[in-house]
């Protein structure tokens, strides 16, 4: 049985104390900041201790303002909407150098990471919505390319295993005016260099309504499904056209939709589980244990076996009500797999 990787999707709680303005106005002087750095370096470490085997950065900044910020800066582009190679920086990458020295100097390798871009439509509808220019939708899948470029190439203590690119609107959003072909180009753009290092490419999808797009681009080698929340997802997938398109998927096996579930929460005890915290840890120790983990996994193979090559949670947990918790949900998806691997 091949083996099946354990990554996740990289939002995280911010730590105590800390608020979505202070960390917005930290990335917004895109600098080293040892404050910044410090918040994360330590959310990653806990991806990293609760046994993610490819863990993304923390992802603290909105998916669209971290790159669409550059790209909007005439000072950092070479011509409107292709930003120079040298602004194209994750400034997270960056930060979590230090700890990735540290593990390595500590366990003798390096640590294996998650990169996670945006996708050039997702960016295109933030300014532009339902109009139709594929030039600038190209250029943007250049840039988007840039700053996996320079996160191959500035990468020093730590591997780049994965690049995901997070494409949220297709099969969602109805302003999506493009052609298939246009889109499939706009997104082999955006990860040919990831393509030509060796990464696994993987779009994050939150309908795999229109995974095909992915099977038929070139460079995208791993489809993600959130599976978790909504197992009929899986019954969209056809494992021949996998198989035929030498793609793999990617199975969400822990639920993230933190608002249903405590909904369910509220219903049974009739209160407000968002003041009445002391009800959190149920979710956790009751309804997404490891056990109920791995049994999704197992479903999940019994459909598609080596055509899974990645699972996790479905998606970010930056919406979670602690770093405990979500830390805890993390530990029980690698117990949960250590289970379904122990069959």
């Amino acid at each position: 049985m091949a083996e099946i990787i354990f990554d996740d999707i990289g939002s995280f709680p911010l730590p105590a104390g800390r608020s979505r303005d202070w960390i917005a106005g930290k990335f917004s002087e895109k600098k080293s900041d040892r404050d910044l750095f410090e918040v994360i370096n330590n959310a990653f470490m806990k991806k990293v201790e609760a046994g993610v085997e490819v863990p993304t950065y923390p992802q603290y900044q909105d998916m669209n303002e971290q790159f669409l910020s550059i790209i909007r800066d005439p000072n950092c582009t070479e011509e409107p909407f292709k930003v120079k190679q040298s602004d194209a920086r994750i400034i997270e990458l960056e930060a979590i150098e230090k700890v990735a020295k540290s593990y390595r100097e500590e366990h003798g390798e390096k640590l294996d990471v998650r990169v996670c871009v945006t996708g050039p439509l997702e960016l295109y509808l933030k300014d532009f919505g339902g109009t139709e220019y594929v030039d600038i939708l190209n250029l943007l899948g250049e840039s988007i390319d840039r700053f996996v470029k320079n996160s191959l190439s500035g990468a020093k203590n730590f591997n780049i295993r994965t690049v995901s690119i997070d494409e949220p609107s297709i099969g969602i959003n109805p302003q999506v005016m493009f052609s298939d072909s246009d889109l499939i180009k706009a997104m082999d753009i955006a990860c040919s260099s990831a393509k030509g290092a060796g990464c696994d490419v993987e779009i994050h999808l939150h309908s795999p309504l229109h995974y095909n797009l992915a099977c038929q681009a070139e460079n995208i080698s791993v489809i993600g499904v959130e599976s978790a929340a909504t197992p009929s997802y899986l019954d969209l997938i056809d494992k021949k056209e996998l198989e035929e398109s030498d793609s793999y998927i990617r199975v969400g096996i822990a639920r993230t939709d933190i608002f249903n579930l405590v909904a369910v929460l509220n219903d049974k005890y009739n209160t407000n589980v968002w003041k009445e915290t002391q009800y959190f840890p149920e979710i956790i120790n009751e309804m997404e244990t490891p056990e109920i983990i791995s049994k999704r996994l197992s479903k999940a193979y019994s459909i598609f076996d080596e055509s899974i090559k990645y699972a996790g949670p479905d998606c970010g947990l930056g919406s979670w009500p602690s770093q405990e918790i979500a830390a805890q949900l993390l530990s029980n998806v690698a117990k949960g797999m250590a289970y379904f691997r122990a069959l």
